[in-house]
């Protein structure tokens, strides 16, 4: 079905990734895993024909389908052009539906219906496309690429992005799917997401991917040992704040939502909810995707319209009572994959982590010494100091989403918003970057807010939980604890 063998592609004029030794049969499952810019999604483009070899040997004897971060973001910025153009009529105006976005390729509603009740998404198939969040966005994408009935299915990241029962549902699904015939290719960067049904597994690092391993040989691998045990318990410590700024006295509470109500049409978002934060304290939101977390920071960020028509009250001013956005802004750090979607600006990783300082997608304004020297102490704390000067847009995901998170905490702002800001990172950053929060929560007066579906990134640091919990008959209740 696909063979490559010591086959050479290019990525850059300077940089090409190699694969020795490559092998996969009808009803074989594969998991290749490695590092934030290690080459793992060139090696999926690889694999789906996208990219093709200079040199070396390779027979793709299969129909392939790619699911990827990069592909989603291209969907969404696709829908914002078209959507965004004075050449459109009334009709074409209208956002396109999942409906619509899962059959791009293939049109059968039936089979459609079909792929969404197994990823349950029906109710979200007349919906606009561009108003999911990002787990069920990822949901959608894997249900388009099984319309056109691959023979070769490529993940790159499957179930990042997913909650808990999310995932389990997308393993189950790929179970079956093996054992009707069809081939796996997953590449991940966690080890505990390798399926108990992947026959093959191996590493790919510096672009570089030798060959594949039976489970037994992989886990004795001793490049697989020293990751089981990456825990470094080295203390970072984080670059300083701005000389300049001094932390602003907070209201108590700091946050004061009262009785919201958002719904789009006739289906609701949040109902009813209150919630206060008060100084001192970090809060993790739980919860299935679609049930409203990321509308709820919206709400807080601005980033909503009905923002002005609830109670939201924010560093004690009620929202619509005379204060810009930017005013709001600066109080903030923020990371979702909503701003990682849309920093689709030209810059490199120095501008990037700059920008945190004036709030902005891009730099508009000439840094002062001490901005730029704190950037470039980031840059370094990140390991990419080499990558100064490099194309943000030409990064890897994981590496791009390093980048946005020391945005975020460059100015250690009063609140800190981290929406799933540990997708696409491996299992060293994700540790390191959990120190970071946890060192920038206990030595600063940044309070925190924090999405996560899974539990092993939590930070420490987080002193209560809001949950949302499904009702039997529709809805959300939500649950706040003390931890």
């Amino acid at each position: 079905m696909l063979t490559i063998r010591n086959a050479v592609f290019p990525i850059s004029t300077h940089k090409k990734l190699t694969i020795t030794d490559f092998q996969l049969s009808p009803g074989e499952c594969c998991t290749v895993i490695g590092n934030n810019g290690s080459g793992k999604t060139v090696m999926a483009r690889a694999l789906n024909q996208e990219i093709m070899a200079e040199s070396g040997a390779c027979v793709f004897d299969c129909r392939s389908e790619l699911v990827s971060f990069e592909k989603q973001l291209k969907l969404y910025d696709d829908e914002w052009q078209r959507i965004n153009t004075d050449m459109l009529s009334a009709e074409e105006e209208i956002a396109t539906t999942t409906a619509a976005i899962i059959q791009l390729n293939r049109n059968d509603e039936a089979y459609c219906r079909e792929l969404a009740q197994q990823f349950g998404i029906t109710h979200l198939l007349e919906q606009s496309f561009t108003a999911l969040s990002s787990g069920e966005g990822r949901k959608v994408l894997l249900a388009q690429a099984l319309m056109s009935k691959p023979q070769l299915l490529i993940l790159d990241e499957p179930f990042d992005g997913l909650d808990v029962q999310a995932r389990a549902r997308l393993m189950t699904i790929l179970e079956q799917l093996l054992q009707s015939g069809m081939a796996l290719a997953l590449i991940v960067n966690r080890l505990d997401e390798i399926p108990s049904f992947a026959q093959k597994m191996g590493w790919i690092l510096d672009c570089q991917f030798t060959e594949l391993h039976n489970r037994n040989a992989f886990f004795a691998d001793p490049l697989t040992q020293q990751l089981l045990h990456c825990a470094s318990e080295q203390k970072v410590i984080l670059p300083p704040p701005l000389q300049s700024s001094a932390s602003p006295e907070l209201s108590d509470p700091i946050i004061d939502l009262q009785q919201i109500n958002v719904s789009y049409g006739e289906r609701t978002i949040l109902h009813e909810l209150s919630w206060q934060i008060n100084r001192g304290e970090h809060w993790h939101i739980a919860g299935p995707n679609g049930c409203g977390k990321t509308t709820l920071l919206h709400l807080i960020t601005g980033d909503h319209p009905q923002c002005y028509s609830n109670h939201v009250t924010l560093f004690g001013k009620r929202r619509g009572s005379g204060e810009s956005i930017w005013d709001i802004k600066q109080k903030m750090g923020i990371v979702s994959p909503a701003l990682h979607m849309s920093y689709r600006v030209a810059g490199t990783p120095l501008t990037v982590i700059l920008s945190g300082f004036y709030d902005s997608i891009g730099l508009y304004q000439q840094p002062g010494d001490q901005e730029l020297a704190l950037a470039r102490q980031w840059l370094k704390l990140l390991g990419m100091e080499k990558l100064e000067q490099t194309s943000f847009l030409q990064l890897s995901y994981g590496q791009q989403r390093l980048l946005l998170i020391a945005r975020a905490m460059v100015k250690h702002p009063p609140l800190l918003i981290l929406d799933e800001p540990l997708q696409g990172l491996d299992s060293l950053n994700r540790h390191l970057v959990l120190q970071y929060i946890d060192r920038l929560v206990a030595h600063s007066k940044s309070q925190l807010l924090y999405v996560s579906h899974h539990a092993e990134d939590v930070p420490q640091c987080m002193t209560h939980r809001l949950q949302f919990i499904a009702k039997a008959n529709d809805g959300y209740d939500y649950e706040q604890t003390r931890l």
